[in-house]
């Protein structure tokens, strides 16, 4: 039992020096996951604890923090000699969307429809091209070239808040194609091969599975993992999946190849965090501080997740 243990512990202590973490996006994640759930508010110094075990340093932490706090998705108060922080109206919308996606326990249905959006290119400056191009690139949109850009699944007003938070309204138009069918001669994989690159998501996925699966086999047999190791793993395992979900447009099934990586990623993403999500919590009472010294007790949304967490 001890070899077993020790093994699957350090399965997950080892896992950080492996993955291409950045502290910023780390941050998000850690928020995200955990500290949004409780209240939206933390003590820098939990920060700073917390994401101590993934190997970041105090410098680290606080740059980040700035940075998100320049971003305005986070805005800061002081209590005595202390830094607490929080989320800002936007970064609440920002990370509801994000959430709806990451913990979604059933994939969507499709009704055939594409929503398409049109941009006025020769009216942008370079840069907001660039970041138009980028933020629907999050939501998973496709550009299928000359400022068109489509998506099967997303609902237009979530695509408008984009378009409005860069000051575009003037010089975007959106569609809906219903007209596009899914059967009969139409090739629809001309417009999925054309907007996204899925051979490039789906190894995003393979690259999750791969990280991930020997950490959910050692699980099976070993008894215990320490609050610590499950807090990062159950960090961890958000924020690789979240990078690889990040393009995805999660594409209806009959859009998508044969065996796609990412049924079987999101099956391993579930099981795992429902394993491991309360011993986390340990080690996140431990750690945060809120600005009321009290930890809220978690969000209607935190035990929604994946359709319902059992305690």
């Amino acid at each position: 039992m001890g070899s077993t243990t020790q093994s699957v512990n350090d399965l997950v202590s080892s896992l950080p020096d492996k993955l291409d973490i950045k502290a910023r996006s780390l941050l998000v994640t850690i928020w995200g996951d955990s500290i949004a759930p409780r209240g939206g508010t933390a003590w820098l110094g939990s920060l700073i604890d917390l994401a101590g075990s993934f190997g970041l340093n105090e410098r680290a932490v606080r740059t980040s923090v700035f940075r998100l706090k320049n971003e305005r998705i986070l805005s800061s108060r002081q209590q005595g000699r202390k830094s607490f922080y929080t989320l800002t109206p936007s970064g609440e919308l920002l990370f509801q969307e994000a959430t709806k996606r990451i913990y979604s326990h059933l994939p969507k249905t499709w009704n055939g429809e594409w929503l398409l959006i049109f941009s006025e290119r020769r009216k942008l400056s370079d840069p907001l091209k660039r970041q138009l191009a980028m933020e629907l690139g999050w939501l998973g949109f496709g550009e299928l070239g000359a400022g068109i850009y489509a998506h099967p699944n997303c609902a237009q007003e979530i695509a408008e808040r984009v378009v409005n938070k860069l000051g575009l309204s003037a010089h975007i138009a959106f569609m809906k194609a219903a007209e596009l069918p899914i059967s009969g001669d139409f090739p629809a994989h001309i417009i999925v091969e054309k907007g996204w690159n899925l051979p490039e998501i789906e190894q995003s996925y393979t690259d999750f599975i791969t990280h991930f699966s020997p950490i959910q086999n050692a699980l099976k047999s070993a008894t215990h993992l320490t609050p610590e190791h499950s807090f990062m793993l159950r960090t961890l395992l958000v924020h690789e999946y979240r990078r690889a979900l990040l393009r995805d447009p999660t594409l209806p099934e009959r859009l998508l190849p044969a065996n796609w990586s990412g049924n079987l990623a999101r099956e391993l993403f579930y099981t795992m965090y429902r394993l491991i999500w309360q011993n986390a919590d340990q080690y996140l009472l431990q750690k945060l501080e809120t600005r009321d010294g009290r930890v809220p007790d978690v969000s209607v949304e935190f035990t929604s997740r994946f359709g319902g967490l059992q305690a």
